[in-house]
């Protein structure tokens, strides 16, 4: 049974670190190409959301204990980026062109490509320690890199069109535009702050909600590069 979890672990590690190094590649090649950001979601944009969906599996190999993640961190991410691919990039067109798309695809797919191989390598037994190194290092600026400079920004930018379109109108019973502040627009209210300004506060309680998983990885980090120097003779 550990021999089978850890061939199916292996391939669908694989199979992520490819899809993550062609959507990387074929967003550089893009941006080669014609010298321009321009183009990013229509050379990489489906099947970015074509692998991140298939990342829910994770969530259910958290569930199920075959990974020691558990599910909740794993839950957390996923959501967050089917909901900025789904719900914002791939359903506003025009905000797909915009230099912030660019930035987070970058900063996925470099994260990503590192993160799956070395998910991979260690399902063979013990990864290299270059491969170890990086993964523990690289996401110290890639993660902030995707959510400040490219997810919030875009978010931020969306707004206009996701209130202008009333977006999501004809399938929800409430405003999506508003729903997007529902959770604070209560306690805003006790001290009479605008609506507007409700969403720059959801906007600046975003990297709050996303630094645990970030200090989750840090410690993984202290974890992971902690046994490597204790392996290292003297």
């Amino acid at each position: 049974m550990s021999q089978l979890r850890n061939s199916y672990l292996f391939f669908y590690n694989l199979f992520q670190a490819f899809g993550w190094g062609l959507s990387l590649f074929r967003i550089l090649s893009n941006f080669i190409s014609t010298n321009s950001v321009n183009g990013t979601f229509s050379s990489a944009g489906e099947l970015i959301c074509l692998l991140q969906s298939l990342a829910f599996l994770e969530v259910i190999h958290g569930a199920i204990g075959i990974v020691p993640s558990g599910f909740v961190l794993p839950l957390l991410q996923w959501g967050g980026r089917i909901h900025f691919l789904l719900a914002i990039v791939r359903r506003i067109h025009e905000v797909q062109e915009l230099p912030s798309v660019f930035i987070t695809f970058v900063a996925w797919s470099l994260s990503e490509v590192i993160r799956y191989s070395h998910y991979a390598l260690n399902c063979l037994g013990n990864p290299p320690n270059w491969i170890t190194f990086i993964r523990y290092n690289a996401f110290i600026v890639l993660y902030p890199i995707g959510v400040f400079l490219g997810e919030m920004w875009l978010m931020y930018q969306a707004l206009p069109y996701i209130k202008k379109e009333n977006l999501y109108a004809d399938s929800l019973p409430f405003s999506y535009y508003k729903f997007v502040t529902v959770c604070i627009t209560s306690l805003l209210n006790l001290y009479n702050l605008p609506f507007r300004l409700s969403v720059q506060v959801l906007l600046f309680c975003y990297p709050f909600l996303w630094m645990k998983l970030y200090l989750h990885v840090f410690k993984q980090r202290r974890s992971k590069l902690g046994k490597q120097q204790k392996k290292k003779p003297n």
